[in-house]
């Protein structure tokens, strides 16, 4: 490689962000919306002739010009990715990639977690990761009774959550709450990790956990190959159950709660399609109607809003009391912070 050289792509660099578009669009990418690092492989003429970028422990939109196959430089992009991971202390890895570049990945550490169809492949750089995490699972969560599993980002906890979790005790002798651990979240992992368990104190058979790296919200999934938002929500889901499937098969649980959807058709369409395919491994799907305040369903986004507003007062209704007193104590300033500054509260 001693023509090229490797180096960062600043966000303020346009140059070099518009060289980056050029290249992925060559290849069929679209740039990802979660980008934390970017950085280029570039010729003497100062050319950009591969990249690739970072979000997380993730590695995301990599690609080479097709000019230039064959010379290793997927190879040379991946490396300084690695390496700038490392210097983050970040040691476990994933990326996700269309089922035709397997073959470039594996060969550098990279190993297959799950795949779905044709569209996608999801892989990290640990050959007994999965496996580990199924281990330390097992040791939190499993029971020979046979349970059901709810997953949430609770981003906060409100008494839609509350209902769904309380609806799922009552119908089940065991649960296993998956609180989803990717902090991006306006309410901080910390921050909705403690009201979720705050508040199913009060159920004995609930058995809350973190979702660790192998359950991916829909805020962080990478949608910069797949064509549309439709085919977006189909592979989310799709990649969501297969992964669920098999924790749900090593945690003996044999169903899943979900809550309906009347404000988010992303959201309404990844239930469909989570029904379409959890059954087909045996777990059952149960769409559960949204509680409702005064006629109105309850939703996190409205929750966010009245505090983004000033009304915090005004959400006493619409969250647990263990919910009202943690946003309204010290510990749940900096998530107040957070929703206070934000312009984008409410999700669709």
């Amino acid at each position: 490689m001693s023509d090229y050289y490797v180096g960062p792509i600043s966000p303020r660099d346009k140059r070099r962000q518009a060289q980056m578009d050029a290249l992925l669009a060559q290849e069929g990418i679209a740039r990802d919306k979660n980008l934390t690092y970017s950085a280029g492989i570039f010729d003497d003429d100062g050319q950009m002739i591969a990249t690739g970028s970072l979000f997380g422990n993730t590695l995301r939109c990599m690609a080479v010009s097709g000019a230039h196959r064959g010379e290793g430089l997927m190879a040379d992009i991946v490396a300084h990715l690695v390496q700038k991971q490392m210097e983050l202390g970040h040691t476990h890895l994933f990326l996700y990639t269309k089922v035709e570049s397997e073959k470039f990945f594996a060969p550098l550490g990279f190993t297959k977690i799950a795949q779905v169809g044709d569209k996608l492949v999801f892989m990290e750089n640990r050959r007994d990761g999965f496996s580990r995490y199924i281990s330390a699972l097992k040791a939190e969560a499993y029971s020979e009774t046979p349970g059901t599993a709810l997953v949430m980002n609770a981003n906060p906890f409100t008494n839609g959550h509350d209902y769904l979790l309380g609806k799922a005790a009552a119908e089940n002798d065991r649960v296993v709450l998956f609180v989803l651990s990717e902090d991006r979240s306006l309410v901080p992992y910390a921050d909705r990790m403690a009201m979720v368990k705050a508040a199913a104190a009060k159920y004995p058979n609930v058995t809350v956990v973190s979702s660790g790296s192998y359950m991916i919200s829909s805020a962080t999934f990478p949608s910069y190959f797949l064509k549309d938002d439709a085919l977006v929500t189909q592979t989310h889901a799709r990649l969501d159950a297969t992964l669920f499937t098999r924790i749900a098969q090593e945690l003996n649980l044999t169903s899943r709660y979900v809550g309906e959807e009347p404000f988010s058709a992303a959201t309404s369409a990844y239930n469909e399609a989570l029904r379409a395919v959890l059954p087909d491994a045996g777990v059952a799907l149960r769409v559960i109607p949204r509680k409702e305040q005064e006629g109105t369903p309850i939703s996190a986004s409205h929750v966010r809003k009245l505090i983004h507003d000033g009304r915090i007062g005004e959400i006493r209704p619409l969250v647990p009391q263990t919910t009202y007193d943690y946003l309204t104590s010290d510990k749940g300033a900096r998530a107040l912070a957070a929703i206070k500054a934000s312009d984008n509260v409410i999700h669709h």
